[in-house]
């Protein structure tokens, strides 16, 4: 996923402020939106519309994610009144498995990696157990909080077009990945020149909640030349029930050694 926080990308905020509506179908006519206000009624939402305005922002109280992409599955909680994320990813293609946990308060960024049944790698890299905390004008892409929608649901659904709402109250469309580098950047590890035409009418299928957040986007990504067929997957919830994301702190957390930038930057 994208949203340049390194090997993981996951994270970069173009949302809309516009009240929701709730999933299970009904039309804004006087119901509730998302922010606890009044919608005002509209006998024909524009489904586009209605997506974007369910995109995480700035007003929502802190929740879960989990993103999947050609790179793996990505699991963390955002902060949004806090300016914070975190996230762990787990990759096991090398033989054992490497959990790499990352967060982020505004400015502020630390990383731990852990190597399952290989803990001499962290020896023979030099990199402590804990917590290590990065000066970012160090880093070639420093990681800082750039907004709620970690999964770039919104840049995705801008470029979509023909957005239906069915009746089971999911919606449909299809979404234009050569609609500019924002767009492809926003679907990490999928070529997109090799997709050719196919790119212009990306499937996707979205759901609202219950809540009138934005529940989940996937795009099914077909195969094309060495490229695997995939779905790329954005899941929003647990609302209201995470705790505030917070600094690290005592004897697990210290300042990052220079192998620790020399990972990160490649």
């Amino acid at each position: 996923m994208t949203q340049r926080t390194g090997a993981a990308a996951l994270a970069r905020r173009v949302a809309t402020g516009a009240t929701a509506v709730l999933a299970a179908g009904t039309l804004l006519t006087g119901c509730t939106g998302k922010d606890g206000e009044s919608a005002a009624p509209s006998p024909s939402p524009d489904p586009k519309t209605t997506l974007l305005a369910a995109v995480p922002d700035e007003k929502d109280p802190a929740f879960r994610f989990t993103g999947i992409d050609a790179t793996g599955t990505v699991t963390g909680a955002v902060d949004p009144a806090g300016k914070g994320w975190e996230l762990v990813q787990k990759d096991a293609k090398a033989g054992f498995t490497t959990t790499t946990s990352r967060r982020v308060i505004d400015q502020r960024f630390w990383m731990k990696v852990d190597f399952s049944d290989a803990g001499e790698l962290s020896d023979l890299l030099k990199l402590p157990e804990g917590w290590m905390e990065f000066d970012q004008s160090k880093l070639e892409e420093p990681e800082v909080y750039q907004g709620a929608d970690v999964g770039n649901t919104a840049v995705i659904i801008r470029a979509a077009d023909a957005v239906r709402q069915q009746a089971d109250g999911s919606y449909t469309g299809t979404v234009d990945l050569t609609g500019g580098p924002e767009v492809a950047d926003a679907v990490d590890g999928v070529d997109v020149a090799v997709l050719a035409d196919t790119a212009k009418a990306i499937p996707f299928t979205a759901v609202i909640g219950p809540d009138g957040n934005l529940a989940s986007l996937t795009l099914d990504i077909p195969a094309a030349g060495q490229q695997k067929a995939l779905e790329y997957v954005v899941k929003y919830h647990d609302f209201g029930t995470v705790p505030g994301i917070a600094a690290p702190t005592g004897a697990d957390v210290e300042a990052a050694p220079a192998s620790a930038y020399e990972l990160l930057n490649g």
